[in-house]
Order: C-alpha cells, then sequence, then structure tokens
C-alpha cells in the first residue's frame, strides 16, 4: 500500500476541500527576440538554430559599455534598443516560491505558492527522492508564476548547502544539516528538480526550467554573534576541513547536479573574501569541477571587501578582485556605480565583462528568455492551476509527516486513542501560529491550519492556551496552562522556537528553551491527569535534557517548521494516522556547548585544549540526541545479507608511506588511483530489515563507516548511504547499497588530500556491523 494512500485520512482530505487553487488568465511575460517585431530577425543572438555561445557572443559585441554595466548588477535595466527586456537575477525559493527576493511578485492574480516545511525538516526525512519530488514542485510552480507575468526573473538563490555546524547558526534551519553526503545529495535533488532535469540527473539539455544556485560558497555559518558578524568574519579553515566538510556537497551540486548559479558568501576564508578569491570561484568551481553557469554575490558581499574589511584600497580596486575572480553579477549597485571608474583608471579590462556577462546572458538564454513568445516555448504550457495544486498540497504534507522526528515515547503513550468524548489541552505558544510553521524565507502560503485547528478535528472537547505571551516567554500564565491541564484527559504542549529567536542575521546565545518556557513545561506536565506529549518547533537544536528524563513527558515530537501542511501532520502523527519516521539530520547539543566559540571553524578536536570538535563525525563531548536518532511507533531490525567484498586490494601501483604518531602508514591517494579504478572497486552490500512492529512505515536505512582504529584525523563515524523503505507490520526488506571505497574510506590528510591507508574498517547500520579490510 503507498503511503499517500495511507496518509490521507478525513482530515487531510478536508485540509485539499479548502484549497485556494488559483486559476486565472495568464498575462504576456517579458521576453526578447519578439518575432512580431521584424529588427529581431537581423540579430544572431535571436537565432535558435545557433550555439548559445555564439548567440551570446554577438549579443555581448552590440553592447556599449555604458550599456554593460548595468547588466552587472541583480536589478538589469531594459536595453531597448535591441529589445531586450529588464531582468532580476534575485529570486528566492528556499522551500517554495517566494517574494523574498526582487523577481518574483504576489501582487497580481496569483497570491501564493506551496509552502513546503522549512529544509531542516525536509532533510529528516533522508528521502533523496523527495527532495527531488520537492524540487520539481517549485521549479513548476516558478515557471508558472513566470508564465503569468509576475515575475521578472527565473534565477532562484537556494539551496543553502552551508554544514550546519554550530548548533546556535539562525540560518542553521535553512540547511539539510550537519553531514556532507546528505547535503550533498539534497542539494543535487532540489537542484535536479528546479532546474527540469531527471532525477537520475544529465537530460537537461541546455533547456532550464528555472535555475538553482547553491549557495552560499564557502564556510559560511556564522551570521551574529558577540560581536562579530558575517560581513566582517575571516573563517579560519584549514585544508582538511575544507577537503571533507565544507566542499564536497557544493562539489556534488556543480558536478552531479549540474546546478546554473552559484552564489558567494560575505565571509573571507583564510583573509581572502569569498566573492573575490580566484582560487575558489575560477580554480576550483570552474577548473576542477567544470561549473559552466553564473556566480553572483550575496547581497552587498562586494560592497564590503572595501567598506567593512578593507581587504580593497579603493572602490575600483574591490570591484577588479570580484570581476578578474570569477565572479559575475552583484546583489547590490556597487558594480553599477564603480565599475566604469575602474575601467577609465586602466584597473580593468572591459574583457572581464565581457566575460561576466557572456556567463549571465548564456543563463537567460537557457531560459528560454531569448526564443521568442515563452508560450511556444518548453515549460510554456505550464499553468496557473499548477500552483497550489492538489498534488503539491499532498506533497508537503507528505513531507511534513516524513520529516517530524518521534525522540522518546515512554509506555507508549502515543498513538493518543482516537475518541470524541475525551478532552485535550493544547497549550503553547507555537500552538496556534500559521507564521510559525514555516520558518524564514517563506513566502504567503497556499493555505494554513494551526496545530491546534488540526488537534480539534480529532477531538472536539479541545481547549487552548498560548502559555506565555510569546515565544519568548517572558511572561507566563503558568497558573491559568496548569489549570486547563488539570481537567483535561491529554495534555499536548506545543513549544520551541520562532524567527525572534534563531534567524538570518539573528544566531542564538543559548541552546536552552528560550524565557519561562521550561518552567511552563514541567508545571503543566506535573500537574497533568496523565504524562504529556511535548512537541518542539526550531530549526537548530536545543537543550531539553530537562524533558527527556522527566517521567511526567511522556513523548517528544521534533516538528521543525513544518510548512503550511505541519499542523495537519503533527496531528495525524499524535492519533496514529501516520507513523513517524523522520530521523535527526544534526546532533541536538547540551547547553554547556555554548562555551565553545562560534568563530573556531575546526572540525576535529584539539584533547589538550579541551576542544571537542563538531558534528557527529567528530564532537567527543555529551549529546542530548544523536545525529541519526529517531524513534517508530514500530521497532525494525536490521541484519547484513550480502557484502560482494570484505578485502580489497589498492597495492596495483607503488604506495606511499608516512609517519602518524610514530608509525609508518602505507596510502595511496584517490586522485592518482583515477576514477575509473575506483569505479571498478565499487561493491554492493545488502542489508535486510524487518517492521517488528504493529504499524506500517516509511523508514530510513542509514548505512555508516567507522575506522576500527579512530586515529590521525579520521571521523569517528561517517555516514555512506541511505534510503527509506515502507514495510508493512512484520514485513521484511533487503536493501543494497552500492559503496565506493574511495568515497567511504578515505580519508583527508594535514594538507588537504584525500588519501586511501592499510587497515579494517566497520560498515555499520543499526547495531549491526561488518568488517572490510583495505590492503595498500
Amino acid at each position: 500500500m503507498s503511503l499517500q494512500k495511507l496518509s490521507l485520512t478525513v482530515t487531510t482530505l478536508l485540509y485539499l476541500t479548502l484549497l485556494l487553487v488559483i486559476r486565472v488568465d495568464s498575462t504576456q511575460p517579458p521576453f526578447s527576440c519578439d518575432s512580431s517585431d521584424p529588427s529581431t530577425e537581423n540579430y544572431p543572438f535571436c537565432k535558435t538554430t545557433l550555439p548559445i555561445s555564439q548567440r551570446v557572443r554577438d549579443l555581448v559585441s552590440r553592447l556599449t559599455l555604458d550599456e554593460k554595466i548595468p547588466q552587472l548588477v541583480n536589478s538589469a535595466p531594459p536595453i531597448p534598443r535591441l529589445g531586450i527586456p529588464g531582468y532580476e537575477w534575485w529570486s528566492e525559493a528556499l522551500h517554495g516560491v517566494t517574494g523574498a527576493g526582487r523577481g518574483i511578485r504576489f501582487n497580481g492574480t496569483i497570491k501564493g505558492a506551496t509552502s513546503f516545511p522549512q529544509v531542516i525538516l525536509t532533510a529528516a526525512s533522508f528521502d533523496t527522492y523527495m527532495w527531488y519530488r520537492i524540487g520539481q514542485a517549485i521549479g513548476t510552480e516558478a515557471r508558472a508564476v513566470y508564465n503569468a507575468g509576475q515575475a521578472t526573473g527565473m534565477t532562484f538563490w537556494a539551496p543553502n548547502i552551508n554544514i550546519f555546524r554550530d548548533p546556535r547558526w539562525g540560518r542553521g534551519q535553512e540547511t539539510p544539516g550537519e553531514d556532507p553526503l546528505v547535503t550533498g545529495k539534497y542539494a543535487v535533488s532540489y537542484v535536479r528538480g528546479v532546474q527540469g532535469d531527471t532525477f537520475e540527473g544529465g537530460k537537461l539539455e541546455g533547456h532550464l526550467q528555472a535555475s538553482a544556485c547553491c549557495k552560499h560558497f564557502t564556510a559560511y555559518d556564522l551570521d551574529r554573534w558577540m560581536g562579530t558578524t558575517r560581513f566582517m568574519f575571516d573563517a579560519r579553515v584549514t585544508a582538511q576541513d575544507l577537503a571533507d566538510t565544507y566542499q564536497p556537497p557544493f562539489e556534488s551540486c556543480v558536478k552531479q547536479g549540474s546546478a546554473s548559479g552559484i552564489m558567494c558568501a560575505f565571509n573571507r576564508v583564510n583573509g581572502v573574501p569569498s566573492c573575490a578569491d580566484y582560487n575558489l570561484l575560477t580554480k576550483t568551481a570552474r577548473g576542477q569541477w567544470g561549473f559552466h553557469g553564473y556566480i553572483a554575490s550575496d547581497c552587498d558581499a562586494v560592497s564590503i571587501i572595501y567598506d567593512v574589511q578593507g581587504y580593497a584600497k579603493t572602490p575600483e580596486d574591490a570591484v577588479v578582485d570580484v570581476l578578474k575572480a570569477g565572479m559575475d553579477v552583484n546583489c547590490g549597485s556597487y558594480l553599477q556605480k564603480h565599475t566604469e571608474s575602474a575601467v577609465n583608471q586602466k584597473k580593468l579590462p572591459e574583457s572581464q565583462i565581457d566575460r561576466a556577462l557572456h556567463n549571465l546572458f548564456s543563463i537567460r538564454m537557457r531560459l528560454g528568455l531569448f526564443n521568442g513568445n515563452p508560450s511556444e516555448q518548453p515549460f510554456g504550457n505550464i499553468g496557473t492551476d499548477r500552483v497550489c495544486s492538489p498534488a503539491h498540497q499532498v506533497l508537503a504534507l507528505q513531507a511534513a509527516q516524513d520529516g517530524i522526528v518521534l525522540l522518546k515515547n515512554s509506555a507508549k503513550r502515543l498513538p493518543l486513542p482516537k475518541s470524541k468524548s475525551m478532552s485535550l489541552a493544547v497549550i503553547g505558544p507555537n500552538a496556534n501560529s500559521a507564521y510559525n510553521l514555516i520558518g524564514n524565507y517563506a513566502g504567503p502560503a497556499c493555505n494554513f491550519i494551526t496545530i491546534f485547528q488540526a488537534l480539534q478535528n480529532y477531538v472536539n472537547n479541545t481547549f487552548y492556551d498560548p502559555g506565555c505571551d510569546t515565544v519568548g516567554c517572558s511572561s507566563a500564565s503558568i497558573d491559568k496552562a496548569v489549570g486547563i491541564a488539570k481537567e483535561a484527559d491529554h495534555v499536548v504542549l506545543i513549544m520551541g522556537l520562532d524567527q525572534t529567536q534563531e534567524t538570518e542575521d539573528l544566531d542564538r546565545m543559548d541552546l536552552v528553551l528560550p524565557g519561562k518556557q521550561q518552567e511552563l513545561i514541567t508545571s503543566v506536565a506535573k500537574a497533568a491527569k496523565k504524562p504529556v506529549i511535548l512537541v518542539i518547533l526550531c530549526g537548530g537544536p536545543v537543550d531539553i535534557s530537562f524533558a527527556k528524563y522527566d517521567s511526567n513527558i511522556a513523548s517528544i515530537l521534533w516538528a521543525g517548521y513544518p510548512g503550511e501542511a505541519g499542523g495537519i501532520a503533527l496531528a495525524e502523527i499524535i492519533f496514529g494516522d501516520h507513523n513517524p519516521g523522520g530521523r535527526l539530520p544534526m546532533t541536538w547539543y547540551p547547553q554547556d556547548f555554548v562555551k565553545v566559540a562560534m568563530t573556531d571553524m575546526r572540525m576535529r578536536p584539539e584533547p589538550n585544549s579541551g576542544y571537542p570538535g563538531r558534528t557527529y563525525r567528530f564532537y567527543k563531548g555529551d549529546k542530548v540526541f544523536e545525529f541519526g536518532y529517531g524513534l517508530s511507533y514500530s521497532k525494525y531490525s536490521y541484519k547484513f545479507k550480502h557484502v560482494t567484498a570484505n578485502k580489497l586490494y589498492f597495492n596495483e601501483s607503488s604506495s606511499t608511506k608516512m609517519v602518524v604518531n610514530g608509525q609508518t602508514v602505507n596510502y595511496k591517494s584517490v586522485s592518482e588511483l583515477g576514477t575509473e579504478f575506483c569505479e571498478n572497486k565499487k561493491f554492493s552490500t545488502t542489508v535486510g530489515v524487518e517492521n517488528d512492529g504493529e504499524m506500517v512505515g516509511k523508514h530510513p536505512v542509514l548505512l555508516f563507516v567507522k575506522p576500527e582504529k579512530n586515529e590521525n584525523g579520521r571521523p569517528i563515524i561517517q555516514l555512506v548511504g541511505f534510503q527509506s523503505v515502507i514495510l508493512k507490520a512484520e514485513e521484511k526488506a533487503e536493501i543494497e547499497f552500492e559503496v565506493s571505497p574511495c568515497e567511504a574510506f578515505s580519508r583527508a590528510t594535514e594538507n588537504g588530500l584525500m588519501v586511501m591507508e592499510e587497515g579494517t574498517h566497520l560498515l555499520v547500520v543499526g547495531d549491526e556491523e561488518y568488517p572490510i579490510s583495505i590492503v595498500v
């Protein structure tokens, strides 16, 4: 039975009938090369039979310097004499099309778009095909908004694929979490979906449904902490950490996802502003990874190179630095103001401007905006009925259902019984707020049902009290909440954070619940007739150790920011119409972690100084909940059924020796082994999975590798594969993983070289382990 059919309860069907499906007559979208204009016949850049590179060369050659320079900023003006309309590069679609940028407007007949869960919760499903389908839906709705004439741009500055390195980061909610593999796979799935590619990739053939942009390149994960802002921060990152943590998601996004855009970050990395780093933008992205898209600056990231960081001596030098580094378009107006004087001062050759324009106009052509009337082009038939469509609403619901994580369920308190005669108290500042469900970078949603409203659909006799004045909870009406809780048969507390506590430009100082929330929770739990259910909405982790060990709190659910359908998803889980299966995509640290400087970029621990390291791969301190943790109403067991290799030989050619901790170690460089050799060494691992419970469930199976000896800076344990499976009660299945030893068993040296070393590694799934020996 499909999960979709299982999840379509009466509540869900009611929700779908309430949807506003927007259907309107389309308005003409902006485009170039109008066939009704005779002058376009003379322009080679309008001839679709020519290669895009040739068309772009022709177009750029026709522009004067005065026409070229304004095209280097996000709000590019029209060029009337060539019939080229203005273009807005800045649009946003982090977890749904939004008006947060300047390219999309909801002031016409389309008033909203599907608001999927915030990315951190979507990642908790560990389902790459789900991520792809969400990307597909977002790309489709984006094109529909353009076709309806409510967009002046089709370049979307998403996904955010920075590693969620520090739990205090306000933008961690925007990311797929702390693991490089998960983050990379999310990037690939989302980008392929948005751009109109297939799930497997490689089928675009030049056309773009919409353009995705991987950001923020690179090592950006601090906004504002203890007087340090993202504008002035110089991230000191080792070559080792760049190689195995910060860069891999971007490499995957470019090489596998074929992203058409990259955004360089505000911060410096080892002294060099990201947007002025030739090694980063040109040598690495374009040279090593083969990137062929455009590179945008984060907004005002060019101006701060001179104004804040003092890296450039003059505004003109800042312009020269970024264009020569390989950046193409400036979010802001700095290039428009200072490029001409840089040319006049002989600091900047016009060829650098042409190079940038070539990349920019290439993307606009790949989007079909220079091919004549869009209604007659690929993606031109995507109508307004695809925005807020029932299919996309179901997908938003499924994403929330599959991402929500059950953290505690003592004595199987959940699911609650369905009884219209019982009474339910719903308490907490997040219980009846639609806005608090969606996280940041969210646009107007198609429809909203709050958690309280969704729970009311199950229990007629439902009472609500916010308990706190706001999520900050500086003032709490504890006595009133306790009074309501005493009278109810069951109590659900909806607590956590919101965008006043964590968001862009707002990092947290603490990891505990704000204000008097903890006092409210414990007081209500103590007074209630039965142990209570606690729901936490938040992007970054919170230390809820008190609730984890409080016997009056039977169950805990983490719901991230679950999007417009999140209220229904939670209600269905609480009352057993959906079996939770999400698993945490990030470590939940204790409050004590705030002693670690947020500016310390090191991933690996340093025992001598007490530095504990970061993320599950290296962190050696206490944890509230571990990466990958998540319960279910079912129990699952695993067994390694078949592994096609237990000893792998990498000794076909001479190896190199290094001395580590006084011992000689044989190793081979992965790059020297070569792609073909590494491909031939791949092997398959079959894992048996059984649902030992009484409910059907969707379950992510996570395959890890850990070294038999944790030394030489290796990760303690590392995720190397994940797949989801839907199993009925007592049903069994076998999942096959393809393992690449060159990726799974290699490690980064201190100089950033990925190497294979002799030794034994353990494949790990659940409590099961299987040894693999590497011979070099």
